[in-house]
């Protein structure tokens, strides 16, 4: 009697040509997995993200060192060669999904709040990975890497937290109640965050790519927008 062949592993990294739900681990809010889905193709797990998805909707695929999933062994036999065990200790799982996948946009839930250093480490991933665009969801936030040239189409009164991760300079800012203008940023220096929206539109222009943008959670499909339609790099 002959044993069924294995499936082939895939060809990695793993291409989608549309946006890409991405869970993580950590606390993810009631409501926000069905609040991005029907934004995204595919979704994949970063370790235990998965153990917060359904066995009877398996996501594309698991990533990580696997060292955080209840049902290892179940993930493994219903995903096959798209469970992807990485045992290497020197990215976050969320680096590793990163490394292993392409697409046009990854919207992330799983990753802010909870543990302090996990957040950090997901904010540095936007920082290490900036030929991405990489919106993370949070309870209360949305955090992404801005682009050089951001602009977004909020509300008067908004928050528009900025905050640079590295040494950058505010160009020119548009619809701030406090402007970035010729304004040099750096994490030991000057940040920006608290800022407001004065008008419905906002913008910002960078010299580099090294400031994190935080707004409220309910302009989600405007922060989507606003990636969507940022001229590349």
């Amino acid at each position: 009697m002959s044993v069924p062949a294995s499936p082939p592993a895939p060809a990695l990294p793993l291409v989608y040509d549309r946006p890409v739900l991405l869970v993580g681990g950590g606390p993810v809010p009631p409501g926000l997995i069905a609040e991005l889905r029907p934004l995204c193709g595919a979704v994949v797990a970063a370790d235990g993200g998965v153990d917060r998805l359904s066995a009877a909707e398996p996501p594309d695929a698991v990533i990580g060192d696997m060292d955080s999933i209840a049902d290892s062994a179940g993930w493994r036999a219903r995903l096959g060669p798209r469970f992807l065990h990485e045992p290497e200790q020197e990215s976050t799982d969320l680096g590793k999904c990163l490394r292993l996948t392409r697409a046009p946009l990854y919207l992330c839930a799983g990753f802010l709040g909870g543990r302090l250093d996990h957040s950090l480490a997901a904010l540095h991933a936007l920082l290490t990975h900036p030929d991405r665009r990489i919106l993370l969801a949070g309870r209360e936030d949305l955090a992404f890497l801005a682009p050089l040239r951001w602009r977004a189409r909020l509300a008067p009164g908004a928050r528009v937290s900025i905050f640079p991760m590295g040494p950058c300079t505010g160009l020119a800012s548009t619809g701030l109640t406090w402007p970035l203008d010729n304004l040099a940023l750096g994490p030991e220096t000057r940040i920006g965050t608290s800022n407001r929206a004065e008008t419905a539109r906002v913008g910002l222009d960078l010299d580099r790519r090294a400031a994190v943008v935080m707004v409220e959670r309910r302009f989600l499909a405007e922060s989507v927008a606003s990636l969507d339609e940022a001229p590349a790099d």
